[in-house]
């Protein structure tokens, strides 16, 4: 932590001691993303414009009104998150602590994946952009590397168990499986939230919730005293990580300031892949896994969607829903893109309720 230099070594200067507190310093780090975000928005934005010319390629059989209402939006704006994530982190988190780290391992890696893919896209003037098998070995190759630092860094009871919700005492030993397991965590949710990303605000406020609810646990099984009183399985050292979410919910709400309907700028792969890998790199590390695809339902049911789609088009001819992913089915039903959007937040607040319920119901 870059301001342990304030930190006296008496504890007669009580306002310097806050300095060594997790919600103090997690408070830190979500004003300072925001207002990173704030100063910074504004120029990246005018510089990403001045560098795409007509913005982001949009999907000729996609929603009819989208070739109207987002032809020359730019994108790549999840490079803004990722400034102020990065920034807010090394100010506010413990340095000397090994899962942050790792979790800005994953969240610059993926990153670098969706600026690669985002580039192309831009470039080649066409929606492809970076090869699904090229940014699927290359995410699996991060995420692997991740979760074998992480690995290293846990207590040996628990670095390669799984804990399941709702059961106080069962940890399965997964062994050596435990690293492709993780590594399906953090790569199926950074997808998950990219195919969640078609409309302006739809992603980022679920993205929100979800780091919110993951800086609750974060703190929770990162402490001794509460994680036996909740019957939580205890992780020392993850308690770090809620300063690393709470710079996650700073950056979040300050891209949205940007990112409301009509939406100035696009988080783009960039935003999408780092912080959905964010989030799964945050699960793996609490021994949250199976919870994150509670809390983050709405991107598990956004997949989902793609995964019928295409399995029911291979099989049988038909289409199950009238576009995928789900949040283009209900745009092709007539629904207004406010509408869509404000309701796929209201499910996401459920199910991150239902997801922090798990930590009690035991």
């Amino acid at each position: 932590m870059l301001f342990n230099f304030l930190v006296p070594l008496s504890d007669d200067f009580i306002i310097f001691n806050l300095f060594r507190y997790l919600t103090f310093r997690s408070g830190g780090a979500v004003i300072t993303a925001l207002i990173i975000s704030f100063i910074l928005g504004p120029k990246v934005i005018s510089w990403l414009k001045s560098k795409q010319g007509e913005g982001q390629p949009i999907r000729e059989d996609g929603p009819e009104g989208h070739l109207l209402t987002k032809k020359g939006t730019p994108t790549m704006g999840g490079f803004l998150i990722l400034i102020a994530i990065t920034i807010s982190t090394l100010l506010w988190a413990d340095l000397k602590n090994g899962y942050v780290w790792a979790v800005l391992l994953v969240t610059g890696g993926f990153g670098m994946v969706g600026f690669v893919d985002d580039y192309l896209k831009l470039t080649q003037r066409n929606t492809k952009g970076l090869p699904g098998r090229v940014k699927l070995v290359a995410q699996v190759i991060i995420g692997g590397a991740a979760t074998f630092w992480v690995m290293q860094l846990g207590p040996d009871t628990m670095s390669t168990h799984l804990a399941v919700p709702f059961f106080k005492s069962l940890l399965i030993n997964m062994g050596w499986f435990f690293l492709p397991f993780a590594v399906l965590v953090m790569v199926g949710a950074s997808n998950a939230v990219n195919l969640t990303d078609g409309l302006d605000g739809l992603a980022i406020v679920p993205v929100m919730i979800a780091a919110v609810c993951f800086a609750l646990i974060a703190y929770l099984v990162g402490n001794a005293v509460f994680a036996e009183y909740l019957q939580l399985h205890f992780v020392p050292g993850s308690g770090e990580l809620a300063v690393f979410c709470a710079a996650l919910v700073g950056a979040s709400l300050g891209f949205l300031w940007f990112n409301a309907p009509p939406a100035m700028v696009f988080m783009g792969d960039t935003g999408s892949l780092s912080m959905g890998g964010a989030l799964g790199g945050i699960a793996v590390v609490t021994k949250h896994e199976l919870v994150l695809a509670i809390i983050g339902g709405l991107f598990v049911l956004e997949t989902v969607s793609v995964i019928v789609q295409v399995a029911s088009f291979k099989l049988t001819g038909k289409r199950v829903f009238r576009m995928a992913p789900l949040h283009h089915h209900f745009e092709k039903k007539g629904w207004a893109e406010p509408t869509i959007v404000i309701r796929f937040w209201i499910i996401a607040m459920i199910l991150a309720l239902v997801g922090l319920a798990t930590l009690k119901l035991r």
